[in-house]
């Protein structure tokens, strides 16, 4: 799905991503500084600072999103402020957007900006081939294309906006 994801992504000319994954980032789940979780901010947090805008792709667990998501997310906080994120998921009937929807809290309390539009994938198990491709390609490719068009627009003016004026939130 991430390969899917990353191929969608890199069609277009107006994105160059980085992948930053969760499941190799290692933070303790308590906030005290220490040499260990300075070694793994130094992983991950400069590609966060840098980057204009973000595609979060989760699974849902228990109606919500991973434990270890949210504690990258927890560990930054200016790396998000005045930047736009787009939310993809997957999971069973919901397809995820049970996780979508509680992400969009955690990000609006970060000064991020969520765009209105997912992708999300029902029945996720199902929806994929061995190769990890969607065995439907019409309806999530179009539904990507929406997404990372607002993801770009938001991106720009977000970028202007900060160029002209200091965000103060």
């Amino acid at each position: 799905m991430a390969d899917w994801l990353l191929s969608r992504i890199r069609e277009r000319d107006d994105f160059l991503p980085e992948v930053v994954d969760v499941a190799s980032v290692h933070l303790p789940t308590t906030f005290s500084a220490s040499s260990e979780a300075a070694a793994e901010l130094a992983k991950v947090t400069p590609a966060l600072a840098a980057a204009d805008a973000f595609v979060v792709l989760t699974p849902e667990y228990n109606h919500s999103f991973p434990a270890g998501l949210k504690n990258l997310i927890d560990w930054h906080y200016t790396e998000w402020r005045a930047k736009p994120v787009a939310l993809v998921s997957y999971g069973g009937l919901a397809g995820g957007l049970r996780a979508a929807e509680h992400l969009r809290q955690v990000f609006a309390e970060l000064h991020a900006v969520t765009v209105r539009d997912t992708v999300s994938f029902h029945g996720a198990g199902a929806s994929f081939d061995e190769e990890g491709k969607p065995r439907d390609t019409a309806g999530p490719a179009a539904a990507a294309d929406v997404m990372l068009d607002q993801l770009a627009w938001w991106a720009r003016a977000l970028r202007e906006a900060k160029k002209k004026h200091q965000y103060v939130g």
